[in-house]
């Protein structure tokens, strides 16, 4: 006789299976541990369901008679086909262990986890400190998290920067659940966040999804800035930049709008630190260096300068 494991993703609606596991669930006897919408869908398909506990006597117990399905649970059940896989190797004649996958998890799916995770701890009896929170009071940690990812980068720890995007991750998510109790006319969600984002990604990659013709990355970097131009309806190219970040970072930025809009606008001649920091920016840019990056290393030299001192 035959155990056929059958393992679905708990992501997909359960309707959603393979011509395969279908054909399978309405021709054979099928188990499962507890009732679930997918063993209402097998019902309704004209599958036979029947509960029994999720032990391996039992599976084997209905095995001696026929084929049996076991339709597994959310986590697919990895302890009960371990310990039913170690009983058949060593007594084979018991029955053959058969897994099958009904349903896959598509790209992006443990990203559903991530939303249901978040709404659990933000609602009622979940997670206080995440209730009591503002979009205000999380600005901080967004850019903390922000930062450490690229410490992350700078450092090439592709390990940790896997974690630290969760981090960033996390702080997205939180942001749109707080939105979601926003009075109505303001209300949104993550999923609205996810569709302003794939409509920009389409719209300002036209040579992708539109089949716009361009011949270099250049070209494709102008027509981006065109296409945002028209998008924001700015008045000058010195809307939209992000004031928060570091100044010499916001320095650069400046200078980089104003280069690409074609502006000579002079710089200061003042004798002052601000002036003459603008003038090093420019001077730096016009070198091909990024003056934040530059800084940073220079800073963390010194640092570590300081560390040696202190181990003399």
């Amino acid at each position: 006789m035959r155990i056929l494991l059958l393992v679905t993703s708990p992501r997909l609606p359960a309707g959603l299976l393979t011509a395969e596991a279908w054909d399978a669930v309405r021709a054979q006897p099928v188990l499962a541990a507890a009732e679930s919408p997918l063993t209402d869908a097998v019902r309704a398909a004209g599958g036979a369901v029947t509960i029994v506990p999720p032990r391996v006597d039992a599976l084997l117990e209905h095995a001696r008679e026929s084929d049996v399905i076991w339709l597994a649970g959310p986590t697919g059940d990895p302890d009960l086909a371990r310990e039913l896989g170690v009983r058949l190797a060593r007594q084979p004649g018991l029955a053959e262990l058969e897994v099958t996958y009904g349903s896959w998890d598509p790209a992006g799916a443990r990203l559903l986890d991530a939303v249901a995770v978040m709404d659990r701890l933000y609602s009622p009896g979940g997670d206080p400190w995440k209730r009591a929170q503002t979009h205000q009071s999380l600005a901080q940690f967004m850019l903390e998290e922000a930062y450490e990812a690229y410490d992350a980068i700078e450092a090439e720890d592709l390990a940790g920067l896997r974690e630290e995007l969760g981090d960033v991750l996390l702080q997205v998510v939180l942001h749109a659940r707080l939105a979601e109790d926003l009075p109505e006319d303001q209300r949104w969600s993550v999923d609205d966040v996810a569709a302003g984002l794939v409509d920009k990604m389409i719209r300002r990659n036209p040579h992708v999804f539109a089949g716009t013709e361009v011949g270099s990355i250049d070209e494709i970097i102008k027509n981006w800035e065109q296409i945002k131009k028209a998008e924001k309806s700015r008045d000058s190219a010195m809307d939209g930049v992000a004031l928060s970040q570091p100044a010499l970072a916001l320095a650069a930025k400046f200078l980089q709008r104003a280069e690409r809009a074609h502006l000579d606008v002079a710089l200061p001649e003042g004798d002052d630190l601000g002036s003459r920091l603008l003038r090093l920016v420019a001077a730096a840019r016009a070198a091909g260096e990024d003056p934040e990056a530059a800084l940073r290393a220079a800073a963390l030299r010194y640092a570590e300068a300081v560390r040696a001192a202190e181990r003399s």
